[in-house]
Formats: structure tokens, C-alpha cells, sequence
């Protein structure tokens, strides 16, 4: 019986330090791309900000930004010319550390979606910031892309 109890003891102490051995060593995390949906023509990023832009008409086109929305700060819509149609939004986190149980905070994906309807050209400008402050503050961010939709 003695020799039953001792090997169980042993086993225990075994097992506890493989679990101790194991959680020891930090966790790799990933940046993640922003989930562009299917069908997306065209992904306009940060990258692309103050620049000239061409899109097709007949296509449907996407900027992913990335924003704080745990801060409350959001990226809006503020200029949009009239060939681009709204057709909604997506986000999603930027890291896989956001998809650990607890985790709070941190940068996300926010993304627009656009269907081009006819040829033209002008402005689509975003700015992020607290929906609350309205314009009482500056914003917190801004972009802005000239965009030539064309056939």
C-alpha cells in the first residue's frame, strides 16, 4: 500500500512540474491581418495616406486602418465623393494576444467598405476620434486618399 501511495505522490510531483515547466515559456503572439472580406477589389491601408488612388468602377473597395476603439477613439467617414457607395464596415483584432481569454485593450482593425458606381474623382477622408467630444477637440487622427474611379 505504502509503495502504491508513494508512486501516486511521485507521479503528482512529476506532473505538477511538467505543467510548471510548460507555462514557463512566453506565450509568441502574431500581428494579424485585417480580415478583408472576399470580393474585396482593392485594399487601400495607412500606407496610402495623402496619395492618389485608382479604383474600377463596378468594384468594391476597403480601407483598413487601424484604430483605438477601446479609447473610445473610432474612425469616421468625414468626405466621401458621390460615385462611392457606403457598403459597411469590419474590424478585428491586430494581434493574436487579443484573442487570449481576458485580454482588454489594444489597437484593432476598422475598415470601410465602398462599392464604386460610376467614374470620377475626388476626396474620401476619415478622421478617428471620440464621438463625444464632436468637434470641441481636434482630431486625434486623420487620412485622407484622392481617389480616380474609372472604367
Amino acid at each position: 500500500m505504502r509503495n502504491i501511495l508513494a508512486g501516486c505522490t511521485a507521479l503528482v510531483f512529476v506532473g505538477c512540474a511538467a505543467t510548471n515547466q510548460s507555462s514557463d515559456a512566453p506565450k509568441q503572439y502574431q500581428s494579424l491581418a485585417a480580415p478583408t472580406p472576399v470580393g474585396v477589389a482593392l485594399v487601400i491601408k495607412s500606407e496610402s495616406d495623402g496619395q492618389n488612388v485608382t479604383a474600377k468602377v463596378g468594384t468594391q473597395i476597403a480601407v483598413e486602418l487601424v484604430g483605438v476603439p477601446t479609447a473610445g477613439y473610432v474612425w469616421t467617414v468625414t468626405e466621401k465623393p458621390d460615385f462611392l457607395e457606403a457598403a459597411g464596415e469590419y474590424g478585428g483584432p491586430t494581434s493574436s494576444a487579443q484573442l487570449e481569454p481576458g485580454f482588454a485593450g489594444g489597437s484593432h482593425w476598422e475598415a470601410f467598405l465602398f462599392n464604386v458606381m460610376t467614374s470620377g474623382e475626388g476626396v474620401l477622408r476619415l478622421e478617428q476620434r471620440r464621438p463625444w467630444e464632436g468637434d470641441t477637440e481636434p482630431a486625434a487622427d486623420e487620412f485622407s486618399v484622392f481617389l480616380f474611379a474609372e472604367k
